[in-house]
């Protein structure tokens, strides 16, 4: 017996079968185009995301004959798609949330970025899912009278999954949105008005463990019950065990996203974090806050797809490595922007302090760590907001395997990072949550399951480090 998960990432989709004692029984992946149709802009087909969604569990279902007992979802959170559900069809790409093209629209709403932040805890920008809802509804070609329905990329798969039968939600990505309040946990009617979106048009909002239906469109899984939903940084809080208030993780995935789990508490940030809702599998109120850096792994992305520095991601840390230091060049890859702390939509990204001995090792470097300086700005500002010191930091995602990368963020943080063996937090936390609303597992028995940790120590000089971070610090004002 296992567990489903699929996990809907922002450049693939990879789905996981876990047993009882919470190891990976199989793994698929399946990458899937990145769409820029204007700098700035970025899309994904919908249609193409299911079909990895499909590739992967036939892959699996290969693999495993055993049964599976239930399905867990977690997907790339803002990204937007409104489709006809007598069609089935998008009437336009996914808006994906890395995407800059609603920017005007929320500076016209600029007077009520106070009143969206008390709402829903979000800053105001276009990187949430209400600005490109509208923009898709003002600008797509479709016929008055069409049966629309919007979601993020959970509910445009349930959707799928259930043969259309389901149009749901959980409020973790409800509230990334900025159409939900996350205090009274319901879509408000005043948000909606502002963004010129019909509540009709929303999905059901469920708890992430809950009753999403059955699998009934693919036969490989047919009658499958799905039972948990969660925004991908959600549940990888989860997958890394973070229950408790003050425990904190960061995902380093196409970007980096620490959150720190504040219990009942949603604490208004004064240091451009997020506030937002973290995954419960009982539904109590529970709360995070969040620092979303936008471009981390994607930068290194960056490196190999359009400049060709290196053929493999692996390769930047030997690359990184053969070089002593980063030779005082910095980048600060604001590709679309900066999110948290800062908040500027109109930011771009800046290469500074080439010198004629500056080499391309230099730059894939410096794109490193600037993963880490960025996450350093977050967590000194989740510090300022919660009122006490971090002495340890959780980390998973993909990235997490440059064993240079990890030295130099505990270098920079000054304080211990710990990295999960299990690199899948993402989808395991899915998985979590599904087997919990079944009865799989129990919260305590998840806590029991091991995971070695390796953990890295700082070692840098306080000297070098101050130095580093002044160079940054210079390098983001150039922004």
């Amino acid at each position: 017996m296992a567990i489903l998960s699929i996990d809907q990432g922002t450049t693939g989709t990879t789905a996981i079968l876990v047993d009882h004692d919470g190891e990976i029984l199989a793994k698929a992946y399946r990458e899937f185009t990145q769409i820029y149709p204007q700098p700035g802009w970025v899309e994904h087909d919908p249609l193409e995301i299911w079909q990895t969604v499909i590739e992967c569990i036939s892959e699996l279902k290969t693999s495993y004959g055993g049964a599976i007992e239930a399905l867990g979802i977690t997907n790339q959170r803002e990204t937007t798609v409104i489709w006809d559900t007598d069609t089935g069809l998008p009437i336009y790409n996914a808006i994906v949330w890395q995407c800059r093209r609603t920017a005007s629209i929320c500076k016209a709403l600029e007077s009520k970025g106070d009143l969206i932040k008390q709402k829903t805890g979000l800053a105001l920008d276009a990187y949430f899912s209400g600005t490109k809802a509208q923009w898709i509804l003002e600008n797509a070609n479709y016929q008055q009278g069409q049966k629309l329905k919007f979601g993020t990329i959970d509910t445009w798969l349930i959707w799928k999954l259930t043969a259309g039968l389901v149009h749901a939600t959980d409020a973790t990505n409800a509230s990334r949105t900025m159409l939900y309040n996350i205090h009274e946990k319901r879509w408000d009617s005043e948000l909606c008005e502002l963004m010129h979106i019909s509540l009709k048009l929303l999905p059901q909002v469920k708890n992430s463990a809950d009753d999403f239906g059955k699998v009934s469109s693919i036969k490989d899984i047919e009658n499958v019950p799905i039972r948990g939903v969660a925004g991908d940084q959600q549940a990888s809080l989860f997958g890394q065990q973070c229950f408790l208030p003050g425990e904190v993780k960061n995902t380093y995935g196409t970007g980096c996203f620490v959150m720190i789990n504040t219990g009942t508490e949603a604490i208004n940030s004064e240091h451009g974090l997020i506030t937002t809702i973290a995954a419960d599998p009982f539904g109590k109120p529970c709360y995070a806050l969040e620092g979303s850096i936008f471009i981390a792994g994607a930068a290194v992305q960056w490196l190999r797809d359009e400049l060709g520095l290196i053929e493999t991601a692996a390769a930047s840390e030997t690359a990184a490595l053969t070089v002593p230091d980063n030779g005082g060049v910095y980048l600060v890859p604001a590709f679309s922007g900066l999110g948290a702390p800062h908040w500027n939509m109109d930011a771009r990204g800046v290469l500074c302090g080439l010198t004629r001995g500056s080499n391309k090792n230099h730059i894939i470097r410096a794109s490193l760590e600037a993963m880490a300086y960025q996450t350093h700005d977050v967590l000194r500002a989740m510090e300022q907001d919660a009122g006490f010191e971090i002495h340890s930091l959780a980390v998973d995602g993909g990235a997490t395997e440059n064993g240079f990368l990890m030295q130099f963020q505990a270098d920079i943080l000054k304080i211990t990072v710990e990295r999960a063996h299990k690199i899948e937090t993402t989808a395991l936390g899915a998985a979590y949550l599904a087997g919990i609303d079944i009865g799989y597992w129990t919260q305590s028995e998840l806590k029991s399951f091991s995971d070695k940790k390796t953990t890295f120590s700082p070692e840098m000089s306080e000297e070098l480090r101050s130095k580093n971070l002044a160079g940054w610090s210079a390098a983001l004002e150039k922004v």
